[in-house]
């Protein structure tokens, strides 16, 4: 059940209504450009989710804080057994993995988002023990939406799912899951309730 669906980012819409008016700097333009792949890539994840998950409830897009710390869950499925945390990515091209980092194939490091992913998943667990929810297993994944994308060496134990794995990891989830019941769906309001609608982004203004 979708309980929160994904709008627009109100950095998006900055840039782009300032894109409108001024025209933005090369920089600007690339930035504005990263955030609509991105935004592209969690909008093909969203339909694959509500076409295929039944048993528990979809928040998409949470930005939450906790202890002066701010974290964004690309999207968050609850079921009767689990949590799961998923960031997408929207990368495209050919990259490989070595010693716990990622690079292209012109050996460009790029950031590994297992970081990211981990430190969501314990900032996260802070914030249900914070509000007395109920405890539950939490189950982190990264998510490369992109059907263009190649990771060479990547080892088997890490927790990425890459584009011909993304219907059967969703089925998996939802083969296995119980009837999302009322703690299901009061933890999803309370999650809702914490998303912090004012983005963190700010626009320093452009002088002619």
């Amino acid at each position: 059940m979708l309980y929160k669906p994904r709008t627009v980012s109100p950095e998006i819409f900055v840039l782009n209504s300032l894109n409108l008016r001024l025209e933005l700097s090369s920089n600007e333009k690339q930035y504005l450009a990263n955030l609509q792949k991105c935004f592209e890539g969690e909008k093909m994840f969203d339909s694959l989710t509500e076409n295929l998950i039944e048993n528990c409830y979809i928040i998409h897009d949470l930005l939450l804080q906790t202890n002066n710390n701010t974290l964004q869950i690309d999207s968050t499925i609850i079921t009767a057994e689990e949590i799961h945390l998923f960031e997408i990515k929207n990368y495209e091209g050919d990259y490989y993995y070595q010693n716990d980092r990622i690079f292209t194939m012109n050996h460009k490091e790029i950031s590994n988002p297992l970081n990211q992913i981990r430190r969501n998943e314990t900032l996260f667990q802070q914030i249900l023990q914070k509000h007395g929810l109920e405890n539950k297993t939490i189950t982190s994944f990264v998510v490369f939406i992109n059907p263009e994308f190649t990771l060479y060496q990547a080892p088997l134990t890490l927790p990425f799912i890459f584009p011909t794995q993304i219907q059967r990891s969703l089925k998996r989830i939802n083969h296995h899951s119980s009837k999302a019941n009322k703690y299901q769906k009061q933890l999803a309001e309370k999650l809702t309730s914490l998303h912090i609608n004012k983005s963190p982004f700010k626009k320093k203004r452009i002088g002619r």
